[in-house]
């Protein structure tokens, strides 16, 4: 099967949505994703600058280019509109236990994006795409204990605790799934 590719970066679709790399013409949207505490209460827990905003969204053409997988800006396919990202990536995270070398999905979506599933289906989408591209292997996630909506998206699409441990001196959940769960 072909896949549609753009920058390098493969385009997945969902029911709603269109996965495919980030573009500079999502930039505004994406600081004001990042900006909005309800986005970030579980996610670093404090809104971010647009400066931290640009060396985030920088790194995602890094991580394709280096890792051959990232993230995926999300489109919704009904407005054409920037409305969250979703991926994997490798931090290089100081967690105990390690996670490096391990792809890590991730997730975020723009407030008018929540509670409709999209987080869901998305991941649904990813988790199947890293099924054939990383083959047999464990893929990882770090959840908050606190957030709820993440840990049920997670679960719906095989991922499973390993283990309650800190990060950045707070509670963290690690979570796992083996392809084809």
């Amino acid at each position: 099967m072909s896949i549609a590719k753009e920058a390098g970066v493969p385009i997945l679709e969902t029911a709603r949505t269109i996965l495919r790399p980030h573009r500079l013409d999502d930039f505004e949207s994406y600081v004001a994703m990042w900006a909005d505490p309800g986005v970030t209460r579980f996610i670093g827990g404090k809104p971010r600058t647009r400066e931290e905003s640009w060396m985030r969204f920088l790194r995602h053409a890094g991580l394709w280019s280096l890792l051959g997988y990232g993230f995926w800006a999300i489109e919704d396919k009904a407005t054409g509109r920037f409305i969250g990202e979703a991926g994997f990536h490798d931090l290089k995270r100081e967690i105990e236990p390690s996670i490096e070398g391990v792809p890590e999905a991730g997730w975020a979506l723009a407030s008018v994006a929540h509670g409709q599933g999209l987080a869901s289906e998305v991941v649904g989408r990813i988790v199947a795409w890293g099924d054939v591209v990383f083959g047999r292997a464990r893929t990882v996630c770090i959840i908050d204990p606190d957030n709820g909506a993440s840990l049920k998206v997670a679960e719906k699409n095989g991922y499973r605790e390993v283990l309650r441990t800190t990060y950045h001196d707070k509670p963290t959940i690690l979570l796992e799934r083996w392809a084809n769960a």
